[in-house]
């Protein structure tokens, strides 16, 4: 099975461009949504993050309490790092389940920190969807209700987009300029035609 990563920025609107592709009958796997699903209901995870984050980083319904770990990881780096030491591993080991289950010519990945967590590598191609930064923080402010503080926070512990447009084998522009979904089938096209 042919695997291709796909990221992009917070806000750079990677999750619209992975529906593009599921539109076309590719298979995504949501890595980030898988994170939340198995922080919840992985027990060896659960554990994990409880001797880290202490008890009350769950809610008495065991789920997860998102407002207090988002604040602790993305206001300090070493937590956000053993966070994804501890969940990243499990949500590797379900796509690879889940890939080798999949009829179609290729998958998608699609995590916010492809290239920061070294899950690139695993990738036959990787896909960086780009859009400004200012266009990237009022996107992210409408949709989770945040502070532009909240939102550059989150945006610095992301690599920047020069780092990772090195790594990448595909750009799409999503800049509010360029129409997207000519980006989206020539990418389709090439990975068919080289896979």
């Amino acid at each position: 099975m042919i695997k291709v990563g796909i990221t992009g920025g917070i806000g750079s609107g990677k999750t619209i461009i992975s529906r593009l592709f599921a539109m076309m009958g590719i298979p995504v796997f949501n890595a980030d949504y898988e994170a939340k699903s198995l922080v919840a209901a992985n027990n060896t995870i659960r554990l994990q993050l409880i001797s880290v984050f202490g008890t009350d980083i769950y809610l008495p319904n065991h789920t997860i309490n998102r407002k207090k770990f988002a604040s602790i990881i993305f206001n300090n780096e070493f937590l956000l790092k053993q966070a994804n030491e501890i969940i990243h591993p499990v949500v590797q080991a379900s796509f690879h389940g889940w890939s080798e289950k999949q009829v179609a010519p290729f998958v998608l990945y699609e995590a916010a920190i492809l290239f920061e967590s070294g899950h690139y590598r695993e990738m036959n191609y990787n896909i960086l969807v780009l859009a400004e930064g200012k266009v990237r923080i009022r996107r992210v402010m409408q949709r989770d209700q945040s502070s532009e503080e909240q939102v550059r926070r989150r945006m610095a512990n992301q690599w920047a987009d020069e780092k990772k447009i090195e790594l990448t084998n595909f750009i799409i522009n999503n800049n509010e300029r360029d129409m997207v979904i000519p980006q989206v089938l020539e990418i389709y096209k090439k990975i068919n035609t080289d896979g």
